[in-house]
């Protein structure tokens, strides 16, 4: 039980990073903020990354009751989450911005903490859709592990914007494109598999 759940954390702390990155999400978050006060850099990293985890959490909790209100079944969003996640990881690994997880027009004023930053940079689609597949079929222990991890995620995501100027100053755009098109890779085998489990659901496949 113990090794099961451990590999489940793993799992979903691996979900999450590829597809919220804090590392390829900084010259991003540089961009939007760029020539505001360092005290304005601060709020804006701090109340972007308390909605995202405000919206995601509450997609965890509350998305079971969603799927019955719409009449989803699991399978349909399996295939389509497997979909969503294959192409955001492809567009990554072409070196493109998602339109699905990037909004690069933005206004210059603080709203930019809400959207594009919180919606849909960091709680966009694709994150709703690894984090309500990790919960699909878990019980509250495994929503716990699944609000904890995240929590975990929004902490880093948090450090990374705040340090966001000595982090690129250390790496490099060259760096932070590697590690971005590996989490695009990530993305794309997720999405696929995530494909494979709604299509084996779907048409009662056990093998």
């Amino acid at each position: 039980m113990t090794n099961d759940l451990l590999t489940y954390s793993l799992t979903v702390f691996t979900g999450f990073f590829a597809i919220m990155n804090p590392i390829a999400n900084t010259p991003i978050f540089i961009g939007l903020v760029e020539g505001k006060s360092p005290e304005t850099k601060r709020q804006i990293a701090k109340e972007s990354t308390i909605t995202a985890f405000i919206i995601v959490v509450s997609f965890v909790i509350i998305g079971k009751y969603i799927f019955q209100f719409f009449g989803i079944t699991i399978p349909a969003f399996k295939i389509t989450g497997g979909v969503l996640l294959f192409f955001v990881g492809f567009k990554m690994l072409q070196s493109e911005k998602s339109k699905i997880h990037h909004i690069l027009d933005a206004d210059s004023d603080d709203s930019v903490a809400v959207s594009p930053l919180a919606i849909p940079i960091l709680a966009g689609p694709g994150t709703i859709v690894t984090a309500m597949n990790d919960v699909t079929h878990g019980d509250f222990i495994h929503i716990g592990i699944v609000v904890v991890i995240f929590a975990v995620m929004i902490l880093l995501t948090w450090w990374a914007f705040r340090a966001s100027e000595k982090i690129m100053e250390r790496l490099g755009s060259n760096i932070i494109t590697v590690i971005s098109k590996l989490m695009g890779l990530i993305l794309a085998i997720m999405g696929v598999d995530m494909l494979i489990g709604g299509i084996k659901l779907a048409f009662d496949i056990s093998h």
